[in-house]
C-alpha cells in the first residue's frame, strides 16, 4: 500500500490552518478509530494538495487516503500502549524542520503566514498533534519491522521463485571513489578579495546603494545570485556554516557585516529580519582567484599519493580519512552516490568528466590527479578510484546477492506491516460512515470485523 509523504501531508495541514477558521457544518466526522477521528476536511485537503502538486489522483482517492489515515491513527494508538512515546524534543525539532522547510518553499516567514492565515508561532502549534501522531505512528513501524533478517539460503529460495522473464536487466554499474583537494588562495589575492568586499559594503553604507541590487554584479554564490543574495536562516541549524550563520545572527536589522571567511570564501552579510532563532538574511560571496602556481602544490602531493596507493602502501581508506576535503566525505567514505545515497552509481549519475577518465579506467585503477571546478565555483584537484564495474547483464545471485536480499527484506518488512494491520486495526472501536464502509475490501473487513468484536462485549 502506497502512504502519502509526510511532506504532502505537511502540506495539507498548512491549508487545513487555513480554512480552519471557515469552517462550518459542511465539515463532517468520516470515521473514528479509538480517541481519534477523521473528518472529510482531512480527506479533501490531502486530494487538495495532490492536484496543487500535480500528482495524477489514484482511482478512488477518498478511500484509499481513508484507509492510509486509519491504518496511521491505529498505529499511533498501539504505539500509546506499548508506551513508544515521542518526546517534547522530537517534537519540537520536527516542528521546527517542517515550518523551515516550508518557509523556505513559499518565499518566506510572510508568505507562508498569508497562505495559512496564522503566524509561524500559532502554526507550530497546531502542527504539534498531527507531527506527534506521525511520529507515533513511525515508533510503532520501526517495532513492527525491527528484526527482519534474512539467511542465504532464504535468498537463494526467493530468487528462484522468481519466473526468469520477470528478473530485471541492470544497466553498467560502479563504485567510484574520489580524493577531492583544494589549494589555497595566495595571500595578495585575498587581501586583493577583502578590499573588493569593503569597497561594496562602503557603496551601501555611505553611497546609498542597495544590498539587493550589488548582488548579481557582484556575488559568486550560484545558488543565491539571482535572488539578491537572499537565505532564510535558522540558528540551530548545522547545514550552514558555523562561521556565517553566528556572524548573521550578531546583526541588528539592516546591519551589515564585516568581510568573514567561510568554507566557501569570503562574505559580506546583511541581516534583513529575524524572529527568534529564525533569521533573513543577503549575502555576497567572492572566491579568490587560484592562481596555477597555488594549484601545483596540490597536484604534486596527489601524485604522491597516486604512488602509493597503486603500490598498495596505502589504502584508498586511509588517503581519504588524511587528505580528502570534499564537504561529504565523512559520511560517503569519499565514494560518488546516487540519488537514493547508494554508493553504486549509473554513467547517467555521472559528471562528463568523470566518465571521460573511466573509459580507460579497470577495476582498482586510479586516475592520475586532474584539475576540476565544483559547482560553487572553486577549483580543485581530483583523483578518482574504480573499486568495482558491473558488465550490463540479467539480475543474478552471483553479482547482485545484495539487490536481491534488500528486496527479500523489504518483502518481509511488508508482510509483517499488513499482517499487523490485518490482526490489529479491527481490534480498536472503529466506526465508518455508511458511504464508506464498503468503499475498499480492507475498510469492509476492518468495520466488520469491529463490529463483531463490539458485539462479544
Amino acid at each position: 500500500m502506497k502512504i502519502l509523504s509526510s511532506a504532502l501531508f505537511f502540506v495539507g495541514l498548512i491549508f487545513a490552518s487555513a480554512q480552519a477558521q471557515q469552517k462550518t457544518l459542511i465539515d463532517k466526522i468520516f470515521a473514528t478509530i479509538g480517541s481519534k477521528i477523521i473528518l472529510r476536511s482531512d480527506i479533501q485537503n490531502q486530494i487538495g494538495d495532490m492536484q496543487r502538486q500535480g500528482m495524477e489522483l489514484p482511482e478512488h482517492a477518498e478511500c484509499l487516503i481513508l484507509e492510509q489515515e486509519i491504518i496511521k491513527k491505529a498505529m499511533a494508538l498501539q504505539a500509546e500502549k506499548d508506551s513508544l512515546l515521542a518526546s517534547d524534543e522530537e517534537i519540537d525539532a520536527e516542528v521546527e524542520n517542517r515550518v523551515r522547510y516550508f518557509t523556505m518553499m513559499y518565499g518566506g516567514k510572510n508568505e507562508l503566514e498569508q497562505i495559512a492565515g496564522r503566524n509561524v508561532y500559532q502554526m507550530k502549534e497546531y502542527f504539534r498533534e498531527p507531527i506527534k501522531e506521525g511520529l507515533l505512528s513511525r515508533n510503532m513501524q520501526k517495532k513492527i519491522i525491527e528484526n527482519v533478517k534474512v539467511t542465504p539460503s532464504e535468498v537463494k529460495l526467493f530468487f528462484a521463485q522468481k519466473p526468469i522473464d520477470s528478473l530485471p536487466f541492470y544497466e553498467t554499474e560502479l563504485q567510484i571513489g574520489q580524493l577531492v583537494m583544494y589549494p589555497k588562495a595566495h595571500k595578495e589575492v585575498e587581501e586583493y578579495t577583502i578590499e573588493s568586499l569593503k569597497e561594496i559594503k562602503k557603496d551601501v553604507e555611505v553611497n546609498g546603494k542597495k544590498f539587493e541590487s550589488l548582488v548579481p554584479l557582484y556575488s559568486e554564490d550560484p545558488g543565491s545570485k539571482n535572488n539578491g543574495g537572499r537565505y532564510e536562516l535558522n540558528k540551530n541549524d548545522k547545514q550552514w556554516d558555523p562561521i556565517f550563520i553566528a556572524t548573521a545572527f550578531k546583526l541588528k536589522s539592516g546591519e551589515i557585516s564585516k568581510v568573514v571567511k567561510s568554507k566557501f570564501g569570503y562574505h559580506i552579510i546583511q541581516l534583513v529580519s529575524r524572529y527568534g532563532d529564525d533569521a533573513v538574511v543577503r549575502h555576497i560571496l567572492k572566491i579568490p582567484p587560484i592562481r596555477e602556481q597555488d594549484i601545483q602544490p596540490i597536484v604534486k602531493l596527489q601524485d604522491s599519493l597516486h604512488t602509493l596507493l597503486v603500490n598498495k602502501t596505502k589504502s584508498f581508506n586511509d588517503v581519504i580519512t588524511t587528505y580528502n576535503e570534499d564537504d561529504n566525505a565523512k559520511f560517503t567514505g569519499g565514494y560518488l552516490l546516487n540519488s537514493n545515497q547508494s554508493s553504486t552509481v549509473t554513467i547517467d549519475d555521472l559528471d562528463k568528466d568523470v566518465v571521460l577518465k573511466l573509459e580507460t579506467m579497470q577495476m582498482g585503477d586510479y586516475t592520475s590527479p586532474f584539475i576540476f571546478t565544483d559547482q560553487r565555483g572553486r577549483t580543485g584537484v581530483k583523483m578518482l578510484y574504480l573499486k568495482s564495474k558491473t558488465v550490463p547483464h540479467r539480475e543474478n545471485l552471483t553479482d547482485d546477492y545484495t539487490k536481491i536480499s534488500n528486496k527479500l527484506v523489504e518483502s518481509k518488512k511488508a508482510g509483517l506491516m499488513q499482517k499487523w494491520i490485518d490482526e490489529k486495526v479491527p481490534n480498536f472501536y472503529l466506526h465508518v460512515e455508511d458511504e464508506y464502509k464498503t468503499c475498499s475490501k480492507n475498510i469492509q473487513a476492518w468495520t466488520l470485523r469491529s463490529e463483531q468484536i463490539g458485539k462479544a462485549y
